[in-house]
């Protein structure tokens, strides 16, 4: 593969990527949250009310990033999260989503779902296929190599 068509490729995933970002980020701000809030809250959704720690949920986050508490502080104040410090260990900390977190997501699934329609609208299911079949090969080549 040349050089040159190996720059453009990756200029041309980090457009997308961007710009899929910009459009999440402008439909969750509608709704006063984040897109990383967001994920905070699909994580935790997804535990099934199984309590999450900071480190359980760092690694599932999309966007990895060092200021995970601040951001379940902002959800605490929403009162969509909740979060309970263990008497007897007091670095034991268990995050849980609430009811009102849950309707909130729920509010938004439909949303989310038309955005996400919006955003793949033009490829048909057998190019959503080999587009996911591609990124995974990217991203198990980033994960297992590291040559940087």
């Amino acid at each position: 593969m040349s050089k040159q068509l190996t720059k453009e490729t990756v200029i041309s995933l980090l457009r997308s990527g961007y710009k899929v970002n910009d459009e999440l980020s402008a439909l969750f701000k509608t709704h006063g949250i984040s897109l990383p809030q967001f994920n905070v809250l699909r994580i935790l959704r997804g535990r099934k009310g199984e309590a999450a720690n900071l480190s359980t949920i760092q690694e599932q986050m999309i966007h990895k990033m060092s200021n995970t508490t601040r951001l379940i502080d902002k959800l605490i104040e929403g009162g969509y999260v909740n979060r309970f410090v263990c008497e007897k260990n007091r670095r034991k900390i268990e995050i849980f989503i609430t009811k009102k977190g849950l309707e909130f997501l729920n509010s938004l699934d439909e949303k989310l779902e038309t955005k996400e329609q919006f955003l793949m609208n033009n490829l048909d299911n057998n190019e959503k296929e080999e587009l996911m079949r591609l990124l995974s090969k990217i991203q198990t080549s980033i994960t297992s190599e590291n040559n940087f």
